[in-house]
């Protein structure tokens, strides 16, 4: 989308630096503006500092358990007031203001759904809230479109976690919203249902609405959206197309766990390696540091080969998403 910003991620801002965009940057037009919002808790700091803008098409808000997330898109919805900072939506204060609750569509993580309303009836009753003249009509029209109509009249206490996350879909769609935010929607799908609303948000996207979803599985992002947002531990780490974002994660640093047959003549045939930075002996094992983590992992079944040394265990010891999203913040 012409002068909207994609490419190369921007680096994060560190506690009292500058942020990584200005305010003055972002563009006036864009559908949802994150100024210098910040949002704490006595002295839990959730959301520090950020500011970015979301437009048209699907963005994906990627980044570990507890990183803020959630209480970033709180403040989105204008369910949460910003400690400090602000979220504009369409050009309007998002905290509590009526209007934008029109413009928006939310599908909570949280499992705040009534277990004895059928999923008919708690998509009506969404309706009902937003003041549509038919509301029976719109809750008919979202049910089909989340592809719930089999069990529209159940209890949703008798619902998987996959289809309670459709009927919240359902009843973010009712009114049709332009903007849609949506906390881990694919928790607890199953396959076909993920393909489903997956092509739901495309087709929606295309038509020119805001869709923006949080995750914390950069593959689920990556099927999606074009446009990442990573947070980590409240800080806004990394922005840009994800095939960069996902060039950052593969590119930096890794330590393998390697266990073999014979530790020692294994390291003297690594380390003269040119993508292994080091090889240490600890604890009945072999760690290895490497700069290219595909490289090594072709290269290292022939280097035992080579040496006539039989691997027993191979894998990253540094794969956790704390781990891989924290890199991108000390950049």
């Amino acid at each position: 989308m012409p002068g909207w910003p994609t490419g190369a991620p921007s680096a994060a801002a560190i506690p009292g630096a500058t942020p990584p965009t200005d305010v003055e940057a972002l563009p006036p037009d864009a559908a949802i503006r994150v100024e210098r919002a910040s949002r704490w808790y006595g002295s839990v700091v959730a959301v520090n500092d950020m500011t970015f803008a979301v437009g048209p098409g699907i963005t994906g808000l990627l980044g570990p358990n507890g990183a803020g997330k959630s209480t970033l898109l709180g403040m989105m919805a204008g369910l949460l007031r910003p400690s400090s900072g602000r979220v504009v939506i369409h050009g309007t204060d998002a905290w509590r203001t009526p209007e934008v609750y029109r413009r928006i569509g939310i599908v909570p993580e949280r499992e705040a759904v009534p277990a004895y309303l059928t999923g008919r009836a708690f998509a009506r009753f969404s309706a009902q809230l937003h003041g549509l003249p038919d509301p029976g009509a719109a809750a008919d029209r979202a049910i089909a479109i989340v592809d719930l109509e089999a069990a529209a009249d159940r209890p949703i206490g008798t619902y998987s976690k996959g289809m309670r996350q459709r009927v919240k879909l359902a009843a973010a769609l009712v009114h049709e919203p332009p903007v849609l935010l949506l906390d881990e929607p694919f928790n607890g799908m199953d396959p076909r249902q993920r393909l489903h609303i997956m092509a739901l948000l495309r087709g929606m996207a295309a038509e020119g609405r805001t869709i923006l979803f949080s995750s914390h599985i950069l593959e689920e992002v990556e099927q999606v959206a074009r446009q990442i947002e990573v947070v980590v531990s409240g800080r806004h780490a990394a922005s840009g197309d994800f095939r960069e974002i996902r060039r950052l994660m593969t590119d930096r640093p890794h330590t393998f766990t390697v266990r073999s047959s014979d530790d020692r003549r294994l390291a003297a045939a690594l380390v003269a390696q040119p993508m292994v930075d080091g090889v240490e002996l600890a604890d009945g094992a072999l760690a290895v540091r490497v700069s290219d983590y595909a490289a090594f992992v072709r290269l290292i079944p022939r280097a035992a080969r080579d040496v006539a040394v039989t691997l027993f265990e191979l894998h990253p010891a540094d794969e956790s998403l704390e781990r891989v999203f924290s890199y991108l913040v000390r950049r």
